[in-house]
């Protein structure tokens, strides 16, 4: 595969992806999920070095990101949809998704709402959607266009107050098996999210890698491809 941005139509919107790895590559194609802000091109890297060899590669820009449509709505079920979207219209059956952050959240919903197409499951400095208290700040609506549609931020942080309890009624319907990987007390995200999830996810995985912070995958690069590569290994 070449490593251009292309695009797809799914859920009415058009997704932008780029691609890593042989077409023909044996193992199951993985597909990635960044953090808010970002897009697809956040995973390039070591990890993308590692994984290619073996792995079909799809990082995807999710909606309000990249080159991907901006169209103004971002509640998490039409992420999660736009997902399925995309993995029809490139005739993936099952996936190994990897999510960071924002995407990880995604993921999870996806993993639980549609278990048979997910074979695999990895959530980076993933958050538990439940009710916050203290509650997080709406913020004002962006004057300028920014590197991603800043609505994302505020209906994210609307559905983080007050999250649909069907969110985290669907992590006991993830039948993958689940590594969480988490950057340890210096992340601003509590590490107990991760905890009480590898609790309530059926078949997961709770790795620390102390010191690395929220950005794990792009901070400590080497320690998160290895406890991807031990997960995979174990779980192939």
């Amino acid at each position: 595969m070449s490593e251009g941005v292309r695009t797809v139509r799914a859920n009415g919107i058009q997704l932008a992806y780029r691609t890593w790895g042989k077409e023909n590559a044996p193992g199951t194609p993985v597909v990635l999920l960044h953090c808010m802000g970002e897009d697809g091109e956040d995973w390039r890297g070591p990890l993308i070095a590692q994984l290619a060899a073996a792995h079909p590669l799809f990082a995807l820009d999710l909606r309000g990101h990249g080159r991907s449509d901006w169209p103004g709505e971002y509640g998490l079920d039409l992420l999660s949809e736009d997902l399925l979207g995309f993995l029809d219209a490139l005739g993936l059956d099952r996936a190994i998704l990897i999510g960071h952050s924002y995407g990880s959240v995604v993921a999870g919903i996806f993993a639980g709402a549609h278990p048979a197409r997910v074979e695999r499951l990895v959530l980076e400095e993933t958050a538990a959607m439940l009710p916050l208290d203290p509650p997080r700040e709406i913020p004002e609506p962006a004057v300028e266009p920014g590197t991603f549609d800043w609505e994302v931020r505020r209906q994210f942080n609307q559905q983080r107050n007050a999250p649909d309890p069907r969110w985290w009624q669907l992590l006991r319907e993830i039948t993958a098996p689940t590594l969480l990987i988490g950057g340890g007390p210096s992340s601003h995200l509590p590490q107990e999210d991760l905890a009480v999830m590898a609790e309530r996810i059926p078949d997961a995985t709770l790795v620390t890698i102390e010191g690395a912070g929220h950005l794990v995958h792009e901070d400590r690069p080497k320690e998160f491809a290895a406890a991807l590569q031990t997960f995979l290994a174990e779980n192939s």
